[in-house]
C-alpha cells in the first residue's frame, strides 16, 4: 500500500509521522526496521512523551476501569509499552505490572526510569509470556506496526497469555492508511504507523476469542497529532 503523508504538525504523541515519504515500503524485516527506528529515538520518546497521561483524561478513565476489572492480585501487561510510562501508572495503583517492548533501547530506559515494573524485550507475535499469566493486558497504539494480516496472530498471542475471563484494551488510529518515516527528531528511522478500520478490527478481535465490553472513538487532543482514536475494552472468552 502506498504510504500517505500526514499533517505538518511537530512530533507528538503516539509516532505518527509531521512528515513522510510517499513511496512503497521496501522489502525486508520489518521488525527489526520498527526496533532499530525505535531503539534510534528511544530518549527522545521517552522525554517527549513520558508525562503524556496528564493530558488524556480517557486513557486514564479507561486505564483505571481496567484496574479494577482486573482479578485481584493478578499482573498487567503492557505490550508495546515504549519507555514504560504507562505501566509505571499502573504500577502506582499498587498493580504487578509487565511491560513488554520490541526495543532493547526501550527497555533499558524503563528499567533505568521505572524499578517497580518488570520489563521484558519481546515481540506481540511471539510474546515472552506464559499462558494465562496475566489478569489484564493493554496495548496503546502498538498494534499500529503490524500489517492487518499479523492482528490475528497477535490477538490469538494475548488471547494465549490472558487468564480466562481476562480483560484486553487496545487503541489505534482510525483509517485505512499508512504513514512512513525516515526521520524522527532528527534521527534517521525507517518505519511505517498503519491505521485500521475498527469494524475490521473488532471482526478480527471476536475471531480471536474475544468479546467486546466497551469501545470509543474521539478525536485528538491538542498536544496530539490529528488522527481520531479508538479504544476497544474487552474479555477473553473461553477456557485456557
Amino acid at each position: 500500500m502506498k504510504p500517505v503523508c500526514g499533517d505538518n504538525t511537530d512530533d507528538r504523541r503516539d509516532g505518527v509521522i509531521a512528515s513522510c515519504d510517499a513511496r512503497l515500503v521496501p522489502n525486508g524485516s520489518e521488525r527489526d526496521r520498527v526496533r532499530r527506528s525505535y531503539d534510534a529515538v528511544a530518549d527522545e520518546y521517552a522525554r517527549h512523551l513520558g508525562e503524556e497521561l496528564a493530558y488524556k483524561p480517557l486513557d486514564r478513565a479507561f486505564l483505571s476501569a481496567l484496574i479494577e476489572l482486573t482479578e485481584k492480585g493478578a499482573s498487567i501487561a503492557d505490550l508495546g509499552c515504549g519507555p514504560g510510562h504507562v505501566a509505571a501508572w499502573i504500577a502506582d495503583h499498587d498493580i504487578p505490572t509487565v511491560g513488554i517492548d520490541l526495543s532493547a533501547g526501550m527497555i533499558k530506559i524503563g528499567r533505568e526510569r521505572y524499578p517497580e515494573v518488570e520489563f521484558r524485550e519481546g515481540d506481540l507475535l511471539a510474546l515472552p509470556a506464559s499462558d494465562a499469566e496475566f489478569g489484564s493486558v493493554i496495548a496503546f497504539y502498538s498494534i499500529i506496526h503490524l500489517q492487518a494480516s499479523e492482528l490475528p496472530a497477535a490477538f490469538t498471542e494475548v488471547h494465549r497469555v490472558l487468564r480466562p475471563s481476562g480483560r484486553f484494551l487496545v487503541s489505534f488510529h482510525v483509517g485505512s492508511e499508512v504513514r512512513h518515516r525516515s526521520d524522527w527528531w532528527d534521527h534517521e528511522v525507517d518505519v511505517d504507523f498503519r491505521f485500521f478500520e475498527v469494524e475490521s478490527v473488532v471482526e478480527t478481535l471476536e475471531s480471536a476469542g474475544f468479546v467486546v465490553e466497551a469501545r470509543l472513538e474521539r478525536p485528538n487532543h491538542p498536544e496530539e497529532v490529528e488522527t481520531r482514536r479508538a479504544y476497544v475494552l474487552l474479555r477473553r472468552d473461553g477456557e485456557p
